[in-house]
């Protein structure tokens, strides 16, 4: 009869231990994991990180020592992913993920990237996976930040800052990405080696040439192709200020009435005061 008991338990437990293990307090973490992404130029940036917290602790110097590795952040370690190829601080880095560690200090940080992404935190770091190193130096914020935040700054056609900020302390560092060569091959190939049907591209062409001061003439050329084959009022805008440009005061006040009368009846609010500037610069 004990025997029999035992079994009957030993039964209940084996097959009751799943449903036990599966039983969780759900509760928010300490360090709640965050993802942040952003198309910079041509390239998809993503950034993968827990967010430690304050909690009334000194952190840096302190909780997080000064002069050793690390993960900048918290838990896992944190995954920094690019789409293309980029500079990274000047520097040629291939596409893909790496774990960005750190080392801070009172005056100076070495950030890290890594191409060992599966550690937890900085536990197993191995300086021989190291893909590139670099000093930043460290600046105050205007503000505490409680919980660590990184984020996007000074965002260019080409470019852009991460930054990284906790407590009173602020680092960031500069990526950029290739663009002008990549769409000037786009340009040869849709629209200088063929005669293109479709009317955005001598608009999209135009608009490249022109924003990028390469060749206003030839910008001039291909945004009358696009207005004549399909006038729209964001092209006849583009249009008025190529024409501007080249001196042409007279095309451009027109075709900016051309394009304020169309944005108008299309209920663009935004296109209307354009031009509405635009004309009033010229008078």
């Amino acid at each position: 009869m004990k025997n029999k008991t035992i079994l009957f338990t030993f039964i209940v437990m084996l097959f009751g231990l799943p449903e036990i293990m599966a039983q969780q307090i759900q509760m928010p973490q300490a360090s709640p994991a965050a993802q942040i992404s952003q198309k910079v130029g041509l390239t998809d940036v993503s950034i993968e990180y827990s967010r430690p917290s304050m909690k009334g602790r000194k952190i840096f110097g302190e909780l997080v020592p000064y002069g050793q590795v690390w993960r900048t952040g918290a838990n896992a370690a944190t995954i920094l992913t690019f789409s293309t190829d980029v500079k990274v601080e000047g520097r040629n880095l291939p596409a893909g993920s790496y774990a960005i560690y750190s080392i801070p200090g009172k005056s100076s940080w070495t950030i890290i990237l890594s191409k060992n992404t599966k550690l937890w935190g900085a536990v197993g770091y191995d300086a021989s996976d190291d893909v590139m190193r670099f000093s930043v130096k460290p600046g105050k914020t205007g503000q505490k930040y409680e919980t660590m935040e990184i984020n996007f700054i000074d965002i260019t056609d080409t470019g852009a800052s991460i930054a990284m900020k906790w407590e009173n302390t602020r680092v960031k560092f500069r990526i950029e990405t290739e663009v002008d060569g990549i769409v000037m091959a786009q340009i040869k190939e849709l629209v200088i080696d063929r005669e293109p049907q479709n009317p955005g591209l001598y608009y999209q062409a135009a608009n490249y040439y022109f924003t990028n001061n390469k060749d206003i003439p030839q910008s001039y050329e291909w945004i009358k192709k696009s207005v004549d084959a399909d006038p729209k009022y964001w092209t006849m805008h583009l249009k008025a200020k190529i024409e501007l440009a080249l001196g042409m005061k007279k095309d451009a006040i027109e075709s900016a009435q051309k394009s304020m009368e169309m944005a108008r009846e299309a209920k663009n609010p935004d296109y209307v005061g354009l031009n509405e500037r635009l004309i009033k610069s010229i008078k």
